[in-house]
């Protein structure tokens, strides 16, 4: 007998999708629009230079309610979370007994004021994929600290590009006095949204939470503004692959430390070994050995010297054939216009501007090991 298919859900914006002539696929559980009547490479070029709006509403949104919420993540996360000013977001990362990656997540400490109009004393975005693992994780561990509130009942738009400010300002001008990282209750087409000055494009942008019931109303707005345009799956993953970000499930995953990943900069001082509050979450003395120069890989930015687009899985060998590693994202680079992917290899053919090559179809195509981002970020930081 065949398996039972499971419905797809739909994020509040699904007719909205239909009625712009998106092509619509599975992802995550959710049907998600990969591209519009354009195409990825005309989306991606428009969030390159004017703004382009994406749906995000399959992401887990919830909140962490009480004086103790952020010590309590802490033991969670490698991340400083105590220290987190009010206002103030940062990138967190869950870990699990070994020093892998259940998942990615930007965890924001809401002003009291905002706190108080039902965003928090955390409020948290994690990853589609990982959400109901996530909310199980955060309730079993910490769940008799703080409360663990999942908040199903709101969208999540992401507002990228370099002209995103001007169009995002036009329904309220006080968005422009975030700078990047920072986020606050505005309120947008009548609607009170939770606004964070982030994205995951490497561009300047938004992602804005917004009731699911006024999130059709806002995205309408913000497409009438001159510039605006809709953009899917597909443009979000190439751009976020020319910003050089991690993908969870592909470039990051439970047998990724952070130390491989090249995340270390999301370990702030006081958590490592030394600091105020060092270790005190799941895998910390594997990750401490890994920071100590104990990691066996390196993910790392490759850059094709032919035109050949190298793809996730793609092995990688070195210059006499021994295998090396492996490729977990890659593409036909819009901006920079070239081969680009991202792949973990041995440590010791990591060093930038190594010659490798990346087996596609059963060729051998040469590749150079290269800086990341591919594309420079572009954040205002004020």
């Amino acid at each position: 007998m065949s398996e039972p298919t499971t419905e797809l859900l739909q994020t509040p914006l699904h007719a909205l999708h239909l009625k712009l002539g998106a092509r619509m696929v599975p992802f995550a559980g959710y049907s998600m629009p990969v591209q519009y009547a354009g195409g990825v490479i005309a989306e991606h070029k428009h969030c390159r230079t004017s703004a382009a709006l994406f749906d995000v509403s399959h992401m887990g949104q919830l909140r962490l309610v009480g004086a103790d919420a952020a010590a309590a993540l802490e033991t969670l996360v490698p991340v400083d979370v105590v220290d987190l000013a009010p206002g103030r977001q940062r990138y967190a990362l869950f870990t699990n007994a070994s020093g892998g990656l259940l998942d990615d997540l930007m965890v924001t400490r809401p002003s009291a004021g905002d706190a108080a109009q039902g965003f928090g004393d955390l409020f948290l975005v994690v990853n589609a994929a990982c959400k109901e693992a996530d909310l199980r994780h955060l309730v079993t561990h910490i769940g008799h600290r703080c409360q663990v509130v999942p908040m199903p009942e709101r969208a999540l738009l992401a507002l990228q590009g370099p002209t995103a400010v001007a169009a995002l300002s036009r329904l309220n001008p006080a968005v422009a006095q975030l700078v990047f990282m920072t986020g606050g209750v505005f309120e947008l087409a009548g609607q009170r949204c939770f606004v964070t000055r982030s994205g995951y494009t490497g561009e300047d942008g938004f992602e804005i939470s917004v009731p699911a019931d006024g999130a059709t109303a806002l995205a309408m707005q913000l497409l009438a503004q001159p510039g605006v345009l809709a953009a899917g799956l597909g443009a979000r993953d190439t751009l976020r692959l020319e910003a050089g970000l991690c993908l969870y499930g592909h470039d990051i995953d439970e047998k990724t430390s952070p130390v491989e990943a090249g995340l270390t900069w999301a370990i702030q001082k006081v958590r490592r070994p030394g600091g105020a509050r060092a270790g005190g979450y799941p895998g910390a003395a594997a990750i401490e050995g890994h920071l100590a120069g104990g990691a066996p890989s390196k993910r790392v930015g490759l850059v094709g010297l032919e035109r050949v687009p190298v793809r996730e899985g793609a092995p990688v060998f070195d210059a006499q054939g021994h295998a090396i590693g492996k490729v977990t994202s890659g593409t036909l680079a819009p901006t920079v216009n070239q081969p680009i992917a991202m792949a973990y290899l041995t440590q010791d053919h990591a060093q930038l501007h190594s010659e490798v090559h990346a087996e596609v179809r059963g060729k051998r195509v040469p590749m150079r090991v290269s800086p990341m981002p591919f594309t420079p970020h572009r954040y205002h930081r004020g």
